[in-house]
C-alpha cells in the first residue's frame, strides 16, 4: 500500500473533524452509506489518502469482526500516518470517529424517543417507509464508488454477473446471508487461483 506524506496541522485536523461531523448527519444508512463523499474529501479534494488506503480501509473493516464503522477508524489511521506516524494515527482515529458518532448518536437516541412516543402519528409512518429507497441509493453509490475505483472494465463481465445473480438470490429466497458468503468464498477461491 503506498504512503503519503502530508503536513496536517490545526486546521486540517479541524477539517476533518468538521467533515466528519457532516457526514455523520448524512449516514443514514450508516456509515458505509457515506464512504462515496468520504473518498471525494480524502482522496480526490485533500489527497489525503490514496485509493489503496481508502479501499484497503473499507475491505479489513467489512471482513473483521465488529461494528460496520470501523473503516472510518481506519481512515483515520491512515490519514494520521500520512501525517506523521503513530500518535498521528490515533489522532486521527479519535477523530474521524469523534466525528462520524456524535451527531448521529445524538440525533438517533433523540429522533428515536420522539418517534416512539408518536409512533401512531401518519408523519412518522411516512418517514419510515420513505427512508428506505434513500438507504438503498446511498450503499449503492457506495458500491458505484468502490467499483469505479478499481478499475472495472467490460473484462470484468463475470463480477457484475455473479453481483447481479447474488443479488437476485437475496431477494428471491430465504437462503441464510453466511451461506452465500460462504458460496462466494468457494467461488472466489477456485476463480483467482
Amino acid at each position: 500500500m503506498s504512503e503519503l506524506t502530508i503536513h496536517l496541522g490545526w486546521h486540517e485536523w479541524l477539517l476533518l473533524f468538521a467533515q466528519y461531523l457532516l457526514l455523520s448527519l448524512l449516514s443514514i444508512g450508516g456509515a458505509i452509506s457515506t464512504a462515496p463523499d468520504m473518498h471525494r474529501f480524502l482522496v480526490e479534494q485533500q489527497k489525503w489518502l490514496t485509493d489503496a488506503q481508502f479501499n484497503a480501509s473499507i475491505a479489513i473493516a467489512q471482513a473483521a469482526p465488529g461494528p460496520n464503522v470501523l473503516f472510518v477508524a481506519l481512515m483515520g489511521w491512515h490519514v494520521g500516518l500520512n501525517g506523521g506516524g503513530m500518535l498521528s494515527g490515533l489522532a486521527g482515529v479519535l477523530v474521524t470517529m469523534l466525528g462520524i458518532l456524535l451527531p448521529s448518536t445524538t440525533l438517533t437516541y433523540v429522533a428515536a424517543r420522539w418517534g416512539h412516543r408518536n409512533r401512531e402519528l401518519r408523519a412518522v409512518r411516512a418517514f419510515k417507509q420513505g427512508m428506505a429507497p434513500i438507504v438503498v441509493a446511498l450503499i449503492l453509490s457506495t458500491g458505484w464508488v468502490l467499483a469505479g475505483a478499481n478499475n472495472g472494465t467490460v473484462e470484468d463481465w463475470p463480477l457484475w454477473l455473479l453481483t447481479a445473480a447474488s443479488t437476485l438470490v437475496v431477494w428471491h429466497t430465504r437462503i441464510h446471508m453466511l451461506w452465500l458468503l460462504g458460496a462466494g468464498a468457494v467461488l472466489g477461491w477456485f476463480w483467482l487461483s
